[in-house]
Formats: structure tokens, sequence, C-alpha cells
């Protein structure tokens, strides 16, 4: 299979791609041995998108797709709340993955 990755913003998010979308590129090339350079990442920027991003799986004989699509900007507010809460009670480098362990 083939993999690729595309994430939709709203029209006035400046960097490209996003954050998530590279989080999950790098995250497909350490589970599958490939490299970053094999997994394009389509970034597009229009209306009010809160945040939308698939990834594809594509064959000959098939395709497979996993999307998250942001219906609203709560999820986001929660996670830096957390994320702030978390910073409280620990020091250094901190990312995401140590806000949770999946």
């Amino acid at each position: 299979y083939s993999a690729d990755t595309t994430e939709t913003h709203h029209s006035h998010k400046l960097d490209a791609p996003s954050g998530t979308a590279i989080t999950l590129q790098q995250q497909i090339t350490e589970n599958s041995g490939r490299h970053a350079d094999d997994i394009p990442i389509t970034s597009i920027r229009e209306g009010e998108v809160p945040g939308i991003h698939t990834i594809r799986y594509d064959s000959e004989a098939d395709s497979i797709s996993i999307t998250h699509d942001a219906k609203n900007r709560q999820g986001f507010a929660l996670g830096a709340v957390l994320a702030a809460e978390y910073t409280v009670n620990h020091e250094g480098f901190l990312g995401m993955s140590d806000l949770f362990d999946f």
C-alpha cells in the first residue's frame, strides 16, 4: 500500500502542513519502516474548517481511509487546558504524547 495524508483547516491557519499532519506522517514512518518523503501531505486551507485529517492507504485492489473531522474547536480547547494543567507538575520539553499515553 502507498500512504498519504490530507489535512484541511480554516483559511486563517498559517502553518502548512499542520503539526498534527506532520505527527501522523511521523507515526506512519515509525511503524512502517518508510521514509517521510514516501508519505506526501496535502494541505488545504478553506473557509472556517476547524480541522479534518485523513490518512489513506491505497493499492491496486482497494483503498483504506481513516478520517478525523473536528466539528468545532471545543476538543482543541479542552486539549489545551489539559496540557496546561499537566505542565504544572512536569518539567522539560513536553508534547501531547506525554499527556496522552497511546
